[in-house]
């Protein structure tokens, strides 16, 4: 399961973007996020997360928080 940090996060939206730890960025959406039970995410925190194929590229799925 690939792993990265939080890079950019909007609460009122619940989209954000993630750094790979390979320096690729990937965005992640509101479905992506609530999906996995979180409620809020700040920068710089550690994450993993699945990449499936969607309509735009890559995508996030099963984002997990790794360190608070």
């Amino acid at each position: 399961m690939p792993q990265g940090t939080v890079k950019h996060f909007d609460p009122e939206t619940f989209t954000g973007v993630l750094l790979t730890d390979d320096q690729e960025e990937l965005g992640f959406d509101a479905e992506t996020f609530t999906a996995s039970g979180l409620l809020e995410l700040r920068l710089g925190q550690r994450v993993r997360f699945d990449v499936v194929a969607g309509d735009e590229g890559q995508q996030v799925h099963n984002l997990r928080l790794i360190s608070i």
